[in-house]
């Protein structure tokens, strides 16, 4: 079993930055692909951002836009997402995923294996 950690979350100005961490634990997830999803209010959970295992391979929803950047560090068994010029629409919980297939990103909730529970971003006008 894999256990993920979300942190980093918090109250920001629109903007500002903030940086999520998603440590894991329970087994080594270097081999795993990782994501990031989000849910706002009344939505549903949508994707962000996923990194196949090695770092090779990044994927990113369209509202991204070049503002965040995942990136991982697997002798920690972290993943990361680095978020800029965030907006009040960028709201929501933001959720770490793994996925046991490591050389796929899917955009899919259904698509993961493993979901943390989750951090609250709160950006305001």
């Amino acid at each position: 079993q894999v256990q993920l950690a979300e942190s980093g979350g918090g109250l920001v100005q629109a903007g500002g930055s903030l940086r999520l961490s998603c440590a894991a634990s329970g087994r080594t997830v270097s081999t795993y692909t990782m994501g990031w999803f989000r849910q706002a209010p009344g939505k549903e959970r949508e994707f962000v951002a996923g990194i196949t295992w090695g770092g090779g391979s990044t994927s990113y929803a369209d509202f991204v836009q070049g503002r965040f950047t995942v990136s991982r560090d697997n002798a920690k068994n972290t993943v990361y997402l680095q978020m800029n010029s965030l907006k009040p629409e960028d709201t929501a919980v933001y959720y770490c995923a793994a996925r046991r297939i490591g050389y796929v990103i899917v955009t899919t909730r259904a698509g993961w294996d493993y979901w943390g529970q989750g951090t609250q971003v709160t950006v305001s006008a």
